[in-house]
């Protein structure tokens, strides 16, 4: 496998209108009707796919390995809320990216994601026991 050419710095925003199936309650991770902090998690690691989907060759992933996150405001239903994610640091296969999730100028949280570049074939292939 050859591994794409990954810079620090390279970045991608995506952004979420919280539902009644982003809260904590629907997701079992408390019972208030915010933004979730699985939920937010999620959307962290798909601004850091998304970073990386513009160079990523086929038959190529990333996957999730680690993950630190602040969550410091709550959204309510119906907020709108926007993940920023940079990469800050590239050693061999992991890619290690720092996001930021913010409603409007307010910052709802800060993320660290770890992800390591691996085929993707054999990796589900691993997953399903083959």
């Amino acid at each position: 496998m050859e591994l794409p050419e990954f810079a620090p710095g390279l970045s991608a925003r995506v952004e979420l209108t919280v539902t009644d199936a982003d809260t904590a309650q629907s997701l079992g991770s408390g019972d208030v009707p915010v933004l979730g902090t699985p939920r937010l998690l999620a959307l962290a690691e798909a601004a850091t796919v998304a970073a990386t989907a513009r160079q990523m060759p086929g038959g190529v992933t990333t996957v999730g390995t680690r993950a630190e996150v602040e969550h410091r405001l709550p959204t309510p239903v119906g907020g709108r809320v926007e993940a920023f994610a940079t990469l800050a640091k590239v050693d061999g296969r992991k890619l290690v990216f720092d996001v930021t999730v913010k409603d409007g100028a307010a910052l709802v949280a800060e993320v660290r994601v770890e992800r390591v570049v691996l085929d993707r074939q054999r990796f589900i292939a691993k997953a399903l026991g083959d």
